[in-house]
């Protein structure tokens, strides 16, 4: 599928608003520092980059997981293992799913 501009700068947007908030309640950033970390777990990708949008093929909740607890986060952390509801509710208030358009 070939996504239009409008399209990659939406799912950028939300997979960065879903970091962030995982890293604000999860993590305990502040506010200013979780914006900060998901600019750069998610910086713009010019068209055309060969590994434009790779970073999609897992939501924001894993990559932010992995972040706070490892990459066994799942097996050590089981209560955070999957997307909590107000994380989901970050898609709905959107009005689209927070990974992908």
């Amino acid at each position: 599928m070939t996504w239009s501009e409008a399209d990659h700068l939406d799912c950028l947007q939300a997979e960065r608003r879903g970091y962030a908030y995982v890293m604000r309640q999860h993590g305990g950033l502040t506010s200013s520092a979780a914006r900060e970390t998901a600019l750069e777990r998610y910086p713009y990708e010019p068209d055309g980059d060969p590994y434009r949008g790779l970073v999609f093929h897992d939501e924001a909740w894993h990559w932010a997981m992995l972040a706070i607890h490892g990459d066994r986060y799942a097996a050590d952390h089981p209560g955070p293992a999957h997307p909590s509801v107000a994380y989901r509710a970050l898609a709905e208030h959107a009005g689209r799913p927070v990974n992908g358009p």
